[in-house]
């Protein structure tokens, strides 16, 4: 089953850590965490708390263990096709938390969503004998025309955008195969 995930963290630099996790299945089924940081993650951005807007008191008082994270990740992740909107930053801390939980870091691995987004789209086109159709412009104009007007920096609200981006590039796909929706 295809699923989204995303992270929101310590901050962007090179020691920062994942301080939240969200993932939604295809299916719509969801889990978001708050991760309370281990004991050697001291990395912290005031910048990135109030993009946001989880403090490190938060962590402490609502964040479960990375142990519990990484255990609820593998059992429910595993033997799925992850995608992210920033695969290099989410793949990143996916390592930082796979790792400080015994796990290695490429038990799972996240890809780009939208090269899934391109891929649906041509298999679609493909199928109808459209294989020429400029897939990649409708795969950003279905990005452009479903950015929110603000952006709520949370891991469950990006990762039910990315799957709700999945739907509408293949609705726009099967649109402009078949106009009239048949």
């Amino acid at each position: 089953m295809i699923v989204f995930l995303d992270f929101e963290a310590s901050s962007l630099g090179k020691h920062s850590y994942p301080v939240e996790i969200a993932w939604v299945l295809e299916d719509g089924r969801s889990r978001s965490l708050l991760i309370r940081p281990a004991a050697n993650w001291t990395d912290w951005s005031s910048d990135a708390e109030r993009i946001h807007g989880i403090s490190r008191e938060q962590l402490a008082r609502q964040g479960v263990s990375v142990a519990f994270v990484v255990k609820e990740m593998m059992m429910a992740l595993s033997g799925h096709d992850l995608y992210a909107s920033s695969p290099s930053w989410d793949g990143k801390w996916l390592s930082v938390l796979l790792r400080a939980g015994g796990i290695p870091r490429h038990a799972l691995r996240v890809r780009k969503s939208d090269d899934l987004f391109i891929e649906v789209a041509k298999a679609i086109f493909e199928e109808a004998g459209m294989a020429d159709t400029d897939v990649p412009a409708l795969v950003d104009d279905v990005i452009a025309q479903s950015e929110p007007a603000t952006s709520a920096h949370r891991a469950l609200p990006d990762s039910l955008l990315e799957l709700e981006r999945f739907r509408l590039v293949r609705e726009a796909a099967k649109m402009r195969v078949s106009p009239q929706g048949k």
